[in-house]
């Protein structure tokens, strides 16, 4: 058995700020999003959603023009580009919303060079199969069915193995770090740590919340260069988990009520206010 430790409250409260007279828009963090496809334009309205709710400085997006004006619809603070050219990144979320089958050679190109570059990227969904080729600093963000295709690609038998385990052996295989999506998501990095962090609610078991919560792992990383990325993860985790309690009408208790994803991305800034105070 894995060690498994536990992601708490204070723990959360470590890489969380209030801002002070001398940040200014790219102290705060500068995320870039390639998410989103004409056939799922809502991933990335909601992550760069999440992105500027979890208090990021600057969202640049990157895609297709249709998914561009729909983020621009929704967030017009956002820089949207088909080239971010010599820009500062300091996070980049990518795959959210993305069908590898329907990737071109420009598609492939660009992504291959984002996780070969030097920012943090967030590789969640339909990016999962270039983890193998990483040499970025890098989190994949699975749920149960993607992993087990990640394990798969990376030749892992999906034997009778706790979960901890088979984060902890994904991590060392891929050579970055797991966060494995679950109502206990766990995070595992290849040093053999094991984190988990409980999701805060079922009411989050609904579509988009993982699109949602790509773009909080996104803005956290961004403001917290040089942290372990594992605990990044947990921290953005557990807020996103903080947001959906909030979201349903738990925050004092209760059994909550159903919530979309757009109110867990609603719901950041009271998440992160509670974890301030």
């Amino acid at each position: 058995m894995v060690e498994v430790r536990e992601w708490t409250r204070d723990d959360t409260a470590r890489l969380f700020r209030v801002p002070t007279a001398d940040d200014d828009k790219y102290a705060r963090g500068v995320v870039a999003l390639r998410t989103g496809s004409p056939a799922y334009p809502g991933a990335a309205v909601l992550g760069v959603e999440a992105a500027w709710r979890t208090g990021a400085g600057f969202v640049r997006y990157v895609g297709a023009e249709r998914v561009a004006d729909a983020v621009l619809a929704r967030r017009p603070e956002t820089v949207a580009g088909a080239d971010v050219g010599r820009s500062r990144i300091d996070a980049w979320v990518i795959g959210s919303g993305t069908d590898p089958t329907d990737r071109d050679d420009a598609e492939q190109a660009a992504l291959e060079a984002i996780v070969a570059g030097d920012a943090a990227v967030v590789i969640d969904a339909g990016a999962l199969d270039l983890a193998g080729k990483a040499r970025a600093p890098f989190l994949v963000t699975p749920h149960a069915r993607e992993f087990a295709r990640l394990q798969e690609q990376l030749g892992i038998s999906t034997s009778e193995e706790d979960r901890a385990s088979a984060a902890r052996r994904t991590a060392d295989r891929v050579g970055g770090t797991v966060l494995l999506k679950g109502a206990r998501t766990l995070i595992a990095s290849p040093d053999g740590g094991v984190i988990a962090v409980d999701a805060g609610t079922g009411w989050l078991a609904t579509a988009g919340t993982g699109d949602v919560l790509a773009g909080v792992l996104g803005a956290v990383l961004a403001a917290n260069q040089g942290r372990p990325i594992a605990e990044v993860a947990a921290a953005g985790a557990w807020i996103h988990g903080q947001a959906g309690r909030v979201a349903a009408g738990m925050s004092d208790g209760g059994t909550g009520h159903p919530i979309v994803a757009m109110d867990v991305a609603a719901a950041l800034p009271q998440a992160i206010a509670d974890v301030l105070a």
